[in-house]
């Protein structure tokens, strides 16, 4: 080891890059054995990173206004055309409508369930939860995450990490995690590592991902030498799957570390000021400036969580989750830090010959009510809501689906979780019907149903 640096090989020494050496998924073939060619948009994106606006985004404030519906309905905000002939967004996103034309809006999103937690488990997933209307913990029969799937069957080739959710966990008020963000049951090996971290701090640093000002690299292997000793009496006793999990999670942090492509990527300080400034020096601007940085380093997968506020674990509306107050949180809390950085993310990406390999999806876990209740807020709505998507091989441009007058119902094409779940995987080269295989030895598909929204890769 050269003074102060160390080698890839001494790195590898640690055995931990091995343990990932997972291979890729085979060409879909044809029953005679040759290779089938590639339905459109199969396999153009490379990575994915997706912004989940936790708390359910109104459709009416942001991608599906209805200014000639009733006052009750369309609320005081108006709309601002896009740049798609004849498609307006709400008047709060006008950066977004500029690149209108490089998006693909599917305006009839439907989960049938006005729970966070179960309507989020299948945008999450794929899979409808089989207590849709209950708020529900998670659980070992957990469908694994896309994350967990995407980085199960396209581990990353440059990065120790496939995929990574920041800056939080999604959880509902007082505290409780959401179903449908681990690897469910292919046990917690797989679950997603999160990275719990705020980007927009001076002295930005991801805990466990970077060793203190006092420890050196060579201090830091003995230590290792000495865990995993002492790792070795306590599996000598008992296999327990969350040691093992914890065990995976620190390997990989000790691969970030000798990682220099992936431990520069939290160097946000390297960005130019006037980078930073355009996604906005919020907790969510900084996220997904790091998401790309994070895409650039090679990670499969970035999942960026709409971050809490200060002191909203006992909040009536927290997030996206508007039951009050509707239009002053949209207009000064929610709408000005996603209308600076999504845009900027997408300019980015294109910029740098990303975007038609990035797939990037925009979504909540449900929509709002239409009708605006009695304390200014919108309440939870599964019936309809709307999502974006971009690169990837996605149409420009596109519309997909409409809804009804009041935005209440898909009016056409109606779009589900395991349909929206089959065109991510399609786009990122992954079969559908790929198997997994469950504790109890039972092959299952990654997903049950859902098709391919063709029209968007035409």
């Amino acid at each position: 080891m050269s003074e102060g640096r160390w080698t890839r090989r001494e790195w590898l020494g640690l055995g931990t890059l091995g343990a990932f050496g997972l291979s890729m998924p085979t060409l879909l073939r044809t029953a005679s054995g040759a290779v089938a060619p590639p339905a459109p948009g199969f396999g153009r994106a490379r990575s994915c990173i997706v912004l989940f606006l936790t708390g359910g985004p109104s459709q009416l404030e942001t991608f599906d206004p209805k200014p000639e519906a009733a006052s009750d309905i369309r609320g005081r905000l108006g709309t601002v055309r896009t740049s798609i002939p004849g498609v307006h967004f709400g008047e709060l996103l006008p950066r977004t409508a500029r690149i209108a034309d490089r998006l693909t809006v599917i305006r009839s999103m439907q989960t049938m369930s006005n729970s966070h937690s179960a309507s989020g488990y299948a945008m999450l997933t794929g899979h409808p939860h089989p207590t849709p209307a209950l708020e529900i913990g998670t659980g070992p029969e957990d469908w694994p995450a896309l994350a967990a799937s995407v980085a199960w069957k396209r581990p990353g080739e440059r990065s120790p990490f496939s995929s990574v959710v920041l800056p939080e966990r999604i959880f509902n008020n007082p505290g409780v995690p959401w179903p449908g963000q681990t690897g469910g049951f292919m046990g917690p090996t797989w679950d997603p590592p999160i990275l719990t971290c705020d980007p927009s701090e001076p002295k930005f640093r991801v805990e466990g991902l970077s060793l203190p000002d006092q420890i050196s690299p060579q201090r830091m292997v003995d230590r290792t030498t000495l865990l995993e000793a002492l790792d070795g009496k306590l599996r000598s006793l008992e296999r327990e799957d969350r040691l093992v999990a914890h065990d995976r999670f620190r390997q990989k942090a000790l691969e970030i570390l000798g990682s220099s492509e992936t431990c520069a990527a939290f160097e946000l300080q390297r960005e130019p000021a006037k980078a930073r400034d355009r996604y906005g020096r919020s907790k969510f601007g900084q996220s997904v400036l790091l998401a790309r940085r994070l895409i650039e380093a090679g990670v499969r997968l970035v999942q960026v969580n709409f971050p809490r506020q200060p002191g909203d674990l006992s909040s009536g509306n927290p997030l996206w989750d508007t039951h009050s107050d509707n239009e002053r949180r949209m207009k000064e809390d929610l709408c000005p830090p996603f209308d600076l950085a999504f845009p900027a993310l997408i300019e980015d990406l294109e910029d740098r010959g990303l975007l038609a390999e990035t797939l990037v999806l925009v979504m909540g876990e449900f929509g709002r009510s239409p009708k605006i209740n009695p304390n200014g807020g919108r309440d939870h709505w599964g019936n309809c809501f709307s999502i974006l998507m971009a690169g990837g091989g996605a149409a420009r441009g596109l519309v997909v689906g409409s809804s009804d007058r009041m935005g209440a119902y898909p009016a056409d094409r109606a779009v589900k979780p395991q349909d929206l779940a089959a065109t991510v995987l399609h786009a990122l080269g992954i079969d559908p019907m790929v198997e997994l295989v469950d504790p109890l030895g039972r092959p299952r598909p990654v997903l049950e149903g859902g098709a391919v929204v063709k029209e968007i890769f035409a």
